[in-house]
């Protein structure tokens, strides 16, 4: 959880960073854009069953590691900001935290045989369905 609340607040830092730092309107708009995605993942991971969406900000950090050559930073304080908060995200997303719960198993609770959702149930076989014809 505690990598999810940095990664949030890196987000925020991206959103702050072009008005304390003096940024040029297209690397401020950049992070205007980029920022509150990333707040907006972080927050949503926070929960356990959403956990994964952490992975969302992969791409958005791989952005920023390739806009300042897309879009031409003329600026090293924005290109090194850019760098730092995308090899930080990445590396919080990848943080993977303490399971309290277990959801059911999802998809391969259907075909296993000992599965999470039917061991709660006090059910540890699996159902078989039946097929084709005798």
């Amino acid at each position: 959880m505690l990598a999810r609340i940095v990664m949030t607040l890196l987000g925020v830092w991206l959103m702050a960073a072009p008005a304390v730092l003096h940024f040029k309107k297209t690397i401020s708009d950049n992070a205007y854009i980029v920022g509150p995605l990333i707040v907006t993942f972080s927050i949503i991971s926070l929960s356990e069953s959403t956990r994964n969406v952490r992975f969302f900000n992969l791409p958005l950090a791989v952005w920023l590691l390739a806009a300042p050559w897309i879009l031409q930073y003329d600026n090293h304080t924005a290109l090194l900001n850019d760098y730092a908060v995308a090899i930080f995200t990445v590396a919080l997303s990848f943080v993977k935290p303490k399971r309290k719960n277990h959801f059911a198993g999802g998809w391969p609770g259907i075909w296993k045989s000992n599965s999470v959702h039917s061991r709660k149930a006090g059910n540890p076989r699996r159902i078989r369905l039946k097929t084709g014809s005798r």
